[in-house]
């Protein structure tokens, strides 16, 4: 970090960040300079899960705690790094948003966002997602125990159906299961797919599963979210803090780490570092070689649960 010999804005990764001391998280104490200090730091794992995707950005101008709002549009917004997505992929709306290198990642700080959510699809080819992912949604309630096991029988499933999956935190209360696929499945494909695993988990485990969306139907239970898999539906990227007291962090873990996991929000803006530095290798190393197909067949087995 510099600073401009012009102005009291200290410097990171190049983008002037005003009001820098402000407190954006009463909880933990952390700055709008420290978050943004954190995204640099993080930008090589972080960059490759945003660079090509239309984005959603959580802003929270005031700070954690009062008004916040998504964003997926360019609107007015001063970002000069942060890419506007051709008029035709969003015909109805302002130009979608794409940050495809740190600097559009720090404007969007200093424009007071938090998080960043991505499409399950990249901008070049959009009617064709590249992943499938389920959201493990728990009652608040629930043991962290019931997320661990609601986890390791949507990995098993999968594993069961030939399907290779990537495991991460969401950095709130629950776990996202991401599936690569090859990008040659329209967007029904893939959210028959979600519906189908998660159908199928539900009836299997209905104790603590259940496919219905609402407050009211996951009382006990989890709900494995499959509505992430349409046009136009985004999840928080790895890497990305989220917009909660705390400031828990989405970080990708492997699969052998589940049984040892805490809670989704372990990792923290003020500890995620730390971690991160020691860790010896990265549990998404294979995610951008992993693509697999979604055949007919494979759709009709988990119809007929078998």
């Amino acid at each position: 970090m510099a600073a401009r010999k012009d102005s009291a804005r200290p410097l990171v990764g190049g983008v002037g960040i005003s009001s820098h001391q402000r407190v954006i998280d009463e909880t933990s104490g952390t700055t709008k300079l420290a978050l943004a200090e954190y995204y640099l730091a993080v930008a090589d794992w972080l960059v490759p899960q945003l660079a090509g995707r239309p984005l959603s950005i959580v802003r929270a101008p005031e700070g954690i705690g009062r008004e916040s709002f998504f964003q997926r549009h360019c609107g007015r917004l001063k970002m000069p790094h942060m890419r506007a997505l051709p008029k035709n992929l969003d015909p109805e709306h302002a130009r979608l948003i794409q940050a495809d290198n740190i600097a559009a990642v720090i404007e969007a700080v200093q424009m007071g966002s938090v998080e960043f959510h991505t499409w399950n699809a990249r901008s070049d080819r959009i009617e064709r997602p590249d992943r499938v992912i389920f959201d493990l949604d728990p009652d608040p309630a629930l043991p962290w125990a019931s997320m661990v096991e609601a986890t390791e029988l949507t990995l098993a499933l999968l594993d069961e159906l030939g399907l290779r999956a990537f495991l991460k935190t969401s950095g709130g209360r629950g776990m996202h299961v991401v599936v690569p696929i090859e990008r040659r499945h329209d967007w029904d494909c893939a959210r028959s797919l979600a519906r189908s695993v998660t159908e199928r988990l539900a009836r299997e485990s209905p104790q603590l599963i259940v496919d219905k969306m609402g407050p009211q139907n996951r009382v006990g239970r989890i709900f494995v979210d499959y509505l992430r898999n349409q046009k136009g539906a985004s999840t928080v990227a790895a890497y990305s803090v989220r917009a909660r007291p705390g400031l828990g962090v989405s970080l990708p873990v492997s699969l052998e780490e589940v049984p040892h996991l805490e809670a989704a929000d372990q990792w923290r803006l003020g500890n995620v570092r730390d971690y991160l530095s020691t860790r010896s290798d990265d549990p998404w190393s294979d995610y951008g070689n992993t693509r697999q197909r979604l055949g007919r067949e494979l759709l009709e087995r988990l119809r007929e649960g078998r």
